[in-house]
């Protein structure tokens, strides 16, 4: 079953992507460290996407750290045709939920070796900065994404938690496929950004893209939820999903029947008064 097909996104101009994704931190152990309660779960929700027409998965080497990579690895080596791994680089884990930047280029080199033995690929799709390192000059990470990219090791460039001025600072160095900020429904501070990547063919990744704090906003998704017949998370992606065509969505969850909801919220169709109503409540 390709649920998803007629709703891509073409990455870096070569790479096309259902828009809808996975995000595989959430298939590790508590705090994103160590390994899965349920290992045997986590391989049937990635040994899912193909048959619910996913076709990119976001990771990184901090989740676990290591464990994501090698369970998708284990789940779906070899990879089919026209899947895409996209994973990161600029984390250094302690703990349970401690995350420390290095984005020095030898910690790069190191986490790139490691993601293509773990991932068992030769060049890794999306290579993303994860965060820029206030400790090392912007320039020396870029310079080496940029060389890596050019031994082959990596085929498209991706950065995290950026503004339009470091997204064009980058730009001097290396062509940039991809954004990915945190960004949801209430958390709007990144929507310039999102504009410069739509008007320049970036792809945008909204990361947390479920954030529901806000009470009244949780009112409103209870009552649209029932006025579409759908979850309430399903009512917020699907804003996020049809709020900009540039969008691709990594929800993720352990759980497969958490996984087809997701999936199935691309076909929940707001109407556009429901989609200016839930834009209001940007915070």
């Amino acid at each position: 079953m390709k649920a998803l097909m007629g709703h891509s996104f073409l990455l870096g101009g070569d790479l096309l992507i259902n828009r809808m994704g996975f995000g595989a931190m959430r298939i590790t152990g508590k705090g994103i460290w160590g390994a899965p309660e349920d290992h045997a779960q986590a391989i049937e929700v990635l040994r899912a996407l193909p048959e619910l027409g996913v076709n990119f998965i976001d990771t990184a080497d901090s989740y676990g750290p290591n464990v994501s990579e090698e369970l998708i690895a284990e789940a779906l080596h070899p990879y089919r045709e026209g899947l895409v791994i996209a994973t990161k680089g600029g984390f250094m884990r302690t703990g349970p939920n401690e995350w420390h930047i290095n984005a020095d280029p030898d910690h790069l080199k190191r986490a790139l070796e490691g993601s293509l033995k773990r991932l068992k690929v030769e060049r890794i799709d999306l290579y993303q900065l994860h965060r820029i390192d206030p400790n090392v000059p912007y320039e020396a990470s870029l310079k080496f994404l940029r060389d890596a990219r050019d031994q082959g090791l990596i085929r498209h460039i991706g950065l995290s938690e950026v503004s339009i001025d470091e997204i064009k600072k980058a730009q001097e160095y290396v062509e940039v496929a991809t954004v990915q900020n945190k960004y949801s429904i209430v958390f709007r501070k990144w929507e310039p950004e999102l504009e410069y990547c739509a008007q320049n063919n970036i792809g945008f990744i909204p990361w947390n893209p479920i954030n529901a704090g806000n009470i009244l906003f949780v009112e409103l998704l209870k009552e649209l939820a029932e006025k579409y017949n759908a979850a309430m998370q399903q009512v917020a992606l699907s804003w996020l999903y049809h709020h900009a065509p540039n969008i691709i969505l990594i929800p993720g969850t352990s759980k497969v029947a958490h996984l087809r909801e997701n999936v199935a919220s691309v076909n929940v169709k707001l109407s556009a008064e429901d989609m200016k109503r839930m834009a209001n409540f940007a915070v």
